[in-house]
């Protein structure tokens, strides 16, 4: 699981990195099927990561209120972003039990009852398809999206070695 975590937030922070270099009319780049403009998605995927950790750490790691997130630039979602690698880091060490049941309680008054191992795929899930939209989005720009998936986090790493064909 730590793997698991630490590649979603490295892939996060390398596309927001990717994303510093685009003009404001590039950020708001939007490609039908998708959750809306590369700001907007980048905005959503940080904050949803933030509520993912507040629920699992039962309110001690902070929450990106909605107002907030919807102002954030680039430079202040990488900074959320890079303290989310500690965060999950402390919540797999406590060993959760995948089978408790946490409550997300919003302020409209709904609620979401799931096990911990259903609240923690998600949070994976979120964070591979929206950076995939926003690599799409990219992609449409012309600009080549960088490499984020798994095995490129374990070739950096070092824990997985490619040999080239021996004939």
């Amino acid at each position: 699981m730590d793997d698991a975590f630490a590649h979603h937030v490295w892939a996060t922070l390398k596309l927001i990195d990717s994303c510093l270099a685009l003009d404001p009319a590039q950020l708001e780049t939007t490609v039908p099927g998708t959750y809306g403009s590369i700001i907007e998605t980048t905005r959503h995927t940080v904050g949803a990561d933030a509520n993912y950790l507040f629920v699992l750490s039962g309110g001690q790691t902070p929450d990106i209120d909605g107002d907030q997130e919807d102002h954030m630039d680039l430079a202040e979602l990488r900074a959320a972003m890079e303290g989310h690698s500690a965060a999950w880091s402390a919540i797999l060490a406590d060993d959760p039990d995948p089978d408790t049941v946490l409550e997300r309680h919003r302020d409209d008054g709904s609620q979401t009852h799931a096990p911990v191992s259903i609240r923690l795929a998600q949070a994976l899930h979120h964070g591979t398809d929206h950076r995939s939209q926003i690599c799409t989005a990219l992609t449409t720009l012309g600009v080549e999206p960088p490499f984020i998936d798994v095995w490129d986090f374990g070739l950096l790493d070092g824990r997985v070695v490619e040999f080239p064909p021996t004939s």
